[in-house]
């Protein structure tokens, strides 16, 4: 029990810097925070923030940083219901954070490579931002998600699979709102686009699936 106690500690620590760190982004940016939290629905945010993106926003930065941070509770949660409540070491929720953030970040580095070699730089950026503005998104979500999951409900199979099932759903409307924006093009590059899809949006979700659940 008093294992539990301990490691419990580590995952209510990180929910609270996930906290800590919205709460500055909305600080530091309250309006634009307060257009960002309708994103879904609302192509507002989108038209706006798009037209002053940066190399490296501070915004989306505070975001992302949550975005890791609360994608890998997440995993522990999952990862302690599949496992029947074998706990991860603070070793391995750095390997997983890491990792994540690794892994989107060498995605986008990839699409910037492709949109510069292509020479759509513009296209590609506003792309990104869309697709990352819904990814920060996501993270938002799961602060509430975590916290009743660790403290309020026992995860079950039925509240794990709704739970995901919620942030697919996000996932998808970002990614339509983004392929709806770009459709024109899409419509004359149609075999390019599939490429893309299956290479960038579909297989590192595989290749995730592989790594934390094929065993």
């Amino acid at each position: 029990m008093l294992r539990d106690i301990i490691s419990n500690d580590l995952y209510t620590i990180l929910l609270t810097i996930g906290f800590i760190i919205v709460a500055i982004a909305k600080l530091t940016s309250p309006k634009r925070f307060d257009d960002f939290v309708f994103v879904v629905g609302n192509s507002k945010y989108l038209k706006i923030y798009s037209r002053e993106q940066k190399f490296f926003d501070k915004f989306d930065a505070l975001l992302f940083s949550n975005l890791v941070i609360s994608l890998s509770v997440f995993i522990f949660i999952i990862h302690k219901y599949a496992t029947g409540g074998e706990l991860l070491s603070l070793d391995e929720m750095f390997k997983i954070a890491f990792s994540i953030a690794v892994l989107i970040l060498i995605k986008v580095l990839i699409e910037r490579l492709i949109g510069s070699v292509f020479e759509i730089d513009s296209l590609i950026d506003d792309y990104l931002f869309q697709k990352i503005s819904y990814k920060n998104y996501l993270g938002i979500l799961l602060l509430p998600i975590n916290a009743l999951l660790l403290f309020s409900f026992k995860p079950t199979l039925p509240i794990i699979y709704i739970s995901v099932l919620l942030l697919a759903i996000v996932n998808i409307i970002g990614l339509i709102t983004s392929f709806k924006a770009h459709q024109s093009l899409i419509k004359y590059n149609y075999f390019y686009f599939i490429l893309y899809l299956c290479a960038l949006e579909i297989s590192p979700y595989i290749v995730l699936y592989k790594v934390f659940f094929a065993n």
